[in-house]
C-alpha cells in the first residue's frame, strides 16, 4: 500500500460529519480540533500477514461456521473483486476481513436485538490474502436488511462490512459494500452523509451474472481503490492512505 509518489487527496467528497439525519452523529461527531502525534514502530512496521495464517474455509462463510455439513439459511453468493493503489496497480497481500448479518439481518453478536433468529450454521465473518494480481474472492448468504432506531424506525440496506490491512497496523481501512439495485440504498441516512454520488456509488457491488457459480450463486464485484480520485470511500480514513 506504500507509495514514495502519491496523488494528491480530494477531501472535497468528505462526508458530513455532523448529519443530524443520522441520529448517531449528534453524539460521536467531534467537537474539538484534529490533533496528530507521532507514530511508534509497531504501528508502522508491523503486522506481516502470509498464506499461513488463512484456513482452508475462511473465505467460505458458507461452510466455516457449519454444522456438520448443514447449509446456512439464505442466498448464497460470491463476491469477489481487486484491490488496487491509485494508480490502479493491484495490492497483494493485503488482508480482507469481512463481517455482515445473516439472511434474517441478525448478527451473531450478543448486542443484536434484531427481533430474528441467529442462524447456528452462519457465524457471518471471514477473510482472506490478496492474491498477486490484487484479487479476492468470498462464498457467502446474502445479508439481509434490517431496521434500527433512527428518526422513528429505519431501516439499512443490505450490506457487508469491509476491513483491509496492509503493511502495518496504521494501514487499515474499513468500509462497507452494498448491493446493486437495493432500494433502500438511497433511503440510508449513512450512505447520504456522503455528498458526492460518485463516492457512493463507489460503495455498491455490481451483479455479475457471467461469474455465477452455478444457477444458484450469484456473484456481485466489488472493487477497491485505496487512493485517488476513484478511491473507495473509507469510514476510519476518509482521504484513504
Amino acid at each position: 500500500m506504500k507509495n514514495k509518489s502519491l496523488l494528491k487527496r480530494d477531501f472535497n467528497y468528505q462526508p458530513h460529519i455532523y448529519y443530524p439525519n443520522y441520529k448517531s452523529s449528534i453524539l460521536r461527531a467531534p467537537h474539538k480540533d484534529k490533533i496528530t502525534f507521532p507514530s511508534t514502530i509497531s504501528e508502522v512496521s508491523g503486522p506481516v500477514f502470509s498464506k499461513d495464517i488463512i484456513g482452508q474455509n475462511d473465505n467460505n462463510l458458507i461452510l466455516n461456521f457449519s454444522k456438520n455439513n448443514k447449509s446456512p439459511i439464505g442466498h448464497k453468493i460470491l463476491v469477489y473483486g481487486t484491490v488496487k493503489d491509485q494508480f490502479l496497480k493491484p495490492v497483494k497481500g493485503a488482508l480482507i476481513e469481512i463481517w455482515q448479518a445473516n439472511a434474517s439481518g441478525k448478527y451473531m453478536h450478543p448486542n443484536d436485538k434484531t427481533p430474528t433468529a441467529i442462524d447456528p450454521n452462519f457465524a457471518g465473518c471471514g477473510r482472506y490474502i490478496t492474491e498477486t494480481n490484487g484479487s479476492y474472492e468470498f462464498f457467502t448468504i446474502q445479508p439481509g436488511p434490517y431496521p434500527y432506531p433512527n428518526r422513528g424506525i429505519e431501516w439499512r440496506p443490505m450490506h457487508i462490512h469491509f476491513s483491509i490491512f496492509g503493511e502495518s497496523f496504521g494501514q487499515r481501512l474499513i468500509t462497507q459494500m452494498y448491493f446493486e439495485g437495493d432500494p433502500l440504498i438511497k433511503l440510508c441516512p449513512m450512505v447520504n452523509s456522503i455528498p458526492d454520488d460518485k463516492i457512493r456509488k463507489s460503495l455498491i457491488s455490481k451483479l455479475d451474472v457471467s461469474r455465477a457459480v452455478s444457477h444458484n450463486i450469484l456473484a456481485y464485484k466489488f472493487d477497491i481503490i485505496l487512493r485517488g480520485i476513484n478511491q473507495t470511500y473509507f469510514e476510519n480514513r476518509k482521504e484513504g492512505l
